[in-house]
């Protein structure tokens, strides 16, 4: 399933292998489906002085679900992203994100995932991805939505 993110996903900004400035973040995959990586929450990504932006932590999520439907062959784009932030992330302090699949209907996949520091869940977020067509040129065209 390796070919999936670094076909599509090269340049992504928090995962992809080729981007100049991105995060590199590396998932791995559990033996229950659910996917891991670590993130170094570097000050250059805090909002308020000491915290990791907000939005910062939503891209971190969708990655992660992202990551989790590669890990289980699936193509697919957020259709909805709902971030429920329990505390704040504390730059330079290392955090997990994971991602897990809560429901497939096919093309529609619920997903779950959380960010944690010290093995405490500081923000969690439930999402809904619509699978998508690849192409020779990449994604079908015809994902988009009105």
């Amino acid at each position: 399933m390796a070919a999936l993110p670094s076909n599509l996903h090269a340049q992504c900004i928090l995962c992809g292998s080729e981007h100049p400035r991105g995060l590199r973040l590396v998932f791995d995959t559990h033996p229950d489906g659910h996917v891991e990586a670590q993130f170094s929450c570097d000050r250059l990504y805090q909002g308020y002085t000491g915290y990791l932006h907000g939005g910062v932590i939503a891209a971190l999520l969708d990655s992660a679900m992202t990551n989790c439907l590669f890990a289980r062959g699936h193509v697919a784009l957020t259709g909805e992203l709902s971030v429920r932030f329990l505390k704040p992330v504390i730059v330079n302090r290392p955090a997990v994100v994971s991602a897990r699949l809560v429901e497939s209907l096919a093309p529609l996949f619920k997903m779950n995932g959380d960010v944690r520091q010290d093995g405490v869940i500081m923000a969690r977020a439930t999402a809904k991805f619509m699978e998508v067509r690849i192409s020779d040129s990449g994604l079908a065209p015809e994902i988009a939505v009105e």
